[in-house]
């Protein structure tokens, strides 16, 4: 990359090991790091010559401590223009609010993973207007374990639902596909706590999260100086979760030579830790999730059809977002819900202006990205409900829409005439009164069973033969 092209980073960090670990991931970017151990040195470097070529800030939040949120409104109002991103371990929804109110870009917890570090600074330093609305934010609030918690009544998603409800009861190896930000973690811990190994031994991996070199030891273990560096001996999570679940997100990721120990591991039903001379017998269930369709790769050539054969036998697929856009209005709804119980924030509702515009984006980043842009603009917002004008990114990319215009049936009620005046048959009157209870009761379905004086066995029936529910 020319020297020129060459984007310079200021970091306010004054941590040695962090600050050479983001340095060295910014320059596989092309980036220069200037690196800076207070608050005073940054407000300083804004005003010289180097300065003035600063193209992003990560601040570290533990270097001003409380007065962060102080310091990043200082440094924006010098240079409003300037990406900031926060780094931070603490997780309070408290803490993103302020911060995006001082004018914070991002909002990213410790320990970060290099990926999401570095698709924050690509996504807040595009050559275009920063679309600072669509950028990903960090899940902050807690997912609840519960598959009535997954809100749809889409066919493809309720499929899905029905069948990873009806696996969790078992102990077979499950493999979950669909796109990144589709729900695959929430719906792969619902599994979990619903299974006969929901209180023995459990670890998530997220491969993204895990540097390459490491993956094999946090997987299988090692010995006590098996490799350089390897001062104490460390039992993988295969071996931990003897007897329960181990669950790998982004299993897409692992490298063949890893593939195939893995699959010969689950073949076999012994570990063997790195620098080991004997196994150890496991029984564990491995819940997968992979951003790609595994059979495509397998035949790419890209993933090893063993693995795929040890983990796959159970597959459920979960639909993108723009495949249910149904959907969206019962979801944006539940999100503000829970959104409006963080500290700093209130309850509001939803414009049938902003609704639309809503379902009419294609939501590339899936649920995950609904549920970010409504954070952000609840935290920005002054009125008591968000309309379209609140969503200006997503209004650009959609275009103009009639403010109180609606294109969906949620969003206006149930329609009993056709368009030529005749009723509309009652199996989808019926159909849609269920579509507006789930919506509005947030996908309770008990809740939505007693307000419309029924069963709930009976309510599931109804989805199936309505057909909202096919695999019910």
């Amino acid at each position: 990359m020319a020297e020129n092209d060459t984007r310079l980073l200021m970091l306010i960090d004054d941590e040695p090991a962090q600050s050479r670990l983001i340095s060295a991931l910014a320059a596989r970017e092309g980036w220069r790091t200037l690196v800076v151990k207070d608050a005073e040195t940054a407000i300083a470097t804004l005003g010289t010559r180097q300065g003035m070529q600063l193209s992003a800030i990560i601040l570290d939040q533990w270097v001003p401590g409380d007065d962060a949120c102080q310091l990043i409104e200082e440094l924006k109002s010098r240079r409003p223009a300037l990406p900031l991103l926060m780094l931070t371990q603490s997780a309070s929804p408290l803490l993103a609010v302020e911060a995006m109110r001082a004018g914070a870009t991002d909002y990213l917890i410790k320990p970060v993973a290099p990926e999401r570090l570095m698709r924050a600074l690509r996504s807040a330093t595009k050559l275009e207007a920063p679309k600072a609305e669509l950028q990903p934010l960090t899940e902050k609030m807690p997912a609840v374990l519960d598959f009535d918690a997954m809100i749809g009544t889409a066919p493809a998603f309720r499929t899905a639902l029905a069948r990873a409800a009806k696996v969790a009861r078992g102990h077979g190896h499950v493999l979950i596909e669909g796109e990144s930000g589709t729900g695959k973690e929430m719906l792969l811990r619902a599994m979990h706590a619903a299974s006969p190994r929901a209180k023995a031994p459990f670890r998530m991996i997220n491969l993204s999260g895990i540097p390459a070199n490491s993956v094999e030891s946090a997987m299988f273990g090692h010995e006590q100086n098996a490799f350089p560096g390897a001062f104490d001996r460390q039992i993988g999570a295969l071996q931990f979760c003897d007897g329960g679940t181990l669950v790998i997100d982004e299993i897409d990721r692992l490298t063949p030579d890893l593939q195939e120990r893995l699959a010969t591991t689950l073949a076999e039903g012994i570990v063997r830790p790195v620098g080991a001379n004997h196994g150890f017998k496991i029984d564990i269930r491995l819940l997968s999730a992979s951003n790609l369709p595994l059979a495509d790769v397998v035949k790419a050539g890209h993933f090893s059809a063993a693995l795929l054969e040890q983990i796959g036998a159970t597959h459920i697929a979960l639909p993108p977002l723009r495949e249910r856009a149904g959907d969206i209005p019962a979801l944006a709804r539940h999100f503000l819900g829970r959104i409006g119980e963080q500290p700093g924030l209130r309850h509001l509702s939803l414009a049938d202006s902003a609704l639309n515009l809503l379902s009419a984006f294609d939501w590339p980043g899936n649920v995950r990205q609904l549920q970010a842009v409504l954070f952000r603009a609840a935290v920005f917002c002054e009125e008591e409900a968000l309309t379209a004008r609140d969503f200006p990114q997503i209004s650009e990319i959609v275009g103009e829409l009639v403010e109180g215009a609606l294109s969906l049936p949620e969003a206006v009620g149930v329609m009993l005439y056709t368009e030529d005046g005749n009723l509309r048959p009652l199996e989808e009157i019926e159909a849609d009164v269920i579509r507006l209870a789930i919506g509005h009761y947030r996908g309770r379905m008990t809740e939505v069973a007693r307000r419309l004086g029924i069963g709930r066995s009976t309510l599931y029936r109804k989805l199936s033969d309505l057909g909202i529910d096919n695999a019910a």
